[in-house]
């Protein structure tokens, strides 16, 4: 295989006439045009100097031209590296300069800055959609076809961050193998064909919008009907055309708002997945009453892309995320990674062909968290039934999941405690009906001093992405602690759980 992503997931697809995206504003792209624009675009990276290995950073919204831009990377031989559109230029900062990036594509509207953060960085900018100068523009007029770079399976295909507690992010590397065999084994297990139709309402700067969802569609010939983002609206009128979604808690509590969405409404639909955080199960009692399907839930990570689901054929468990894939070995271990019996909480271990080959740069971390026998140490705690299932039922390190986003305490804790008369801080999760919880900071202020919440408001607007600001601020004398000093986090969740 010359170079397994572009052979497996693009260039079959190279002569198709079949529809590949229906757009909002009523326009298709076929399977065809899709990978001519994909040529198109590897073209106009080699005329940035993209070469071989080279990771591309890309903080742009959700278009054709930045999903063909991840085609694009793959034929060139260049790394996928997605961020957030939400981060801001001091986030992003961090990214492209720790990446090494070679070239930072931006949206126009934020040129100016994200100029400053490529010149900081030392890679190049440019924009992808604007009235000249942009990569869209370069792209124009150039050949339809372009000689695919060859690639080995081990070799990196692109570069996933993902936050750690000690407020430094990581970067997961995911190979071309990790990519393709992940989405071979999720096509099968969910019976995608090239009759499917998805709701695609999710963000492609994270894995499930991208490497799930995506490359699923791109694996079994199938087509996307492509948001820009949730719209309750389009979903309700796109569904009676549309077979499958794929979508976090969010989305399915928001179309149980609507009175619209009914049994009828879902009636040519064969199924809806949820990931990325956990499904209240009061969400899928009330779901499969209002439309006779039942939710399939399925469970992962930045580092492996899917480890578990609940089976497509077979009974789907409300409250756990369902089996190992047919593929991945997972394990409940003990802190030395010693297997538990079934029924003991532990820690979640998976060892297979989708576990990503280490961190960015990080070796003494990627040591710590991939065992020598090939397990990847999740952080998150689980407990497997006699038949297999899987429960998550808490996670380590503290992480806050937020409409589907990672949030990490420690991140927005280090700019709480450098805020004036802040003494220390700490922030935890609190349920939300929506978006499954949110952040709340619980700040401590310096002796005799008040804290302005207006100046730590606007130091967090500043500081990080409207994701992973606190939803609410709480003032105390002093934090729980144990006898060792260590902040008890189960004790201010337990006296903030009701926000």
């Amino acid at each position: 295989m010359n170079n397994p992503v572009y052979d497996t997931l693009f260039a079959p697809h190279a002569g198709k006439e079949t529809p590949f995206l229906y757009l909002p504003d009523g326009a298709t792209l076929t399977h065809r045009d899709f990978i001519r624009r994909a040529a198109q675009l590897a073209h106009a990276l080699r005329g940035c100097d993209v070469q071989t290995g080279d990771r591309v950073a890309v903080q742009v919204e959700k278009s054709t031209d930045m999903l063909a831009l991840y085609a694009a990377c793959a034929q060139a031989g260049a790394v996928f590296l997605p961020l957030n559109t939400a981060y801001t230029a001091r986030e992003l900062g961090y990214f492209v300069s720790d990446s090494g990036a070679a070239l930072l594509v931006g949206d126009p509207a934020r040129a100016e800055e994200l100029q400053v953060v490529a010149d900081e960085a030392g890679a190049r900018f440019m924009t992808l959609h604007s009235g000249g100068g942009s990569l869209s523009d370069a792209a124009d007029g150039q050949p339809d076809h372009f000689e695919t770079t060859a690639r080995e399976v081990g070799d990196l295909a692109a570069l996933l961050y993902t936050s750690g507690t000690t407020g430094r992010s990581k970067g997961a590397m995911l190979s071309h193998g990790n990519l393709i065999s992940n989405a071979a084994t999720l096509t099968d297990l969910w019976q995608f064909t090239e009759a499917d139709v998805l709701l695609h309402a999710l963000p492609i700067f994270h894995t499930h919008g991208l490497f799930v969802a995506t490359n699923v569609m791109l694996m079994s010939g199938g087509a996307m009907v492509f948001m820009p983002r949730l719209d309750i609206d389009q979903l309700i009128d796109w569904m009676p055309r549309a077979t499958a979604m794929m979508g976090v808690p969010t989305f399915y509590t928001r179309l149980l708002e609507d009175a619209r969405f009914d049994r009828a409404c879902a009636a040519n639909m064969r199924l809806f997945i949820s990931g990325s955080a956990p499904l209240l199960a009061q969400t899928h009692v009330a779901f499969e009453e209002r439309t006779g399907h039942r939710i399939l839930e399925r469970y992962g990570m930045t580092e492996t892309n899917m480890n578990t689901s609940n089976p497509y054929e077979g009974e789907r468990r409300a409250g756990t995320v369902g089996l190992p894939l047919p593929d991945v070995e997972l394990r409940i271990a003990d802190a030395e990674g010693t297997e538990l019996p079934r029924g003991e909480t532990g820690v979640v271990e998976v060892r297979g062909p989708n576990v990503f080959s280490g961190y960015w740069n990080m070796p003494e971390k990627t040591a710590e968290e991939l065992r020598g026998d090939g397990f990847f140490i999740t952080g998150d705690l689980g407990v497997q039934d006699t038949a297999g299932y899987v429960t998550i039922v808490g996670r380590g390190k503290d992480l806050i999941i937020s409409g589907g986003y990672n949030i990490y305490p420690k991140e927005l804790e280090q700019i709480l405690d450098a805020q004036p008369d802040v003494l220390e801080s700490a922030v935890i999760g609190i349920p939300h009906d929506d978006l499954g919880e949110v952040p709340l900071a619980v700040l401590v202020p310096e002796a005799g001093q008040q804290i302005d919440l207006t100046v730590i408001e606007a130091a967090m607007t500043e500081a990080l992405a409207r994701f992973k600001q606190p939803r609410a601020y709480r003032l105390v004398e002093a934090l729980p602690r144990n006898t060792m000093g260590k902040v008890q986090k189960v004790a201010l969740r337990e006296a903030f759980k009701r926000g």
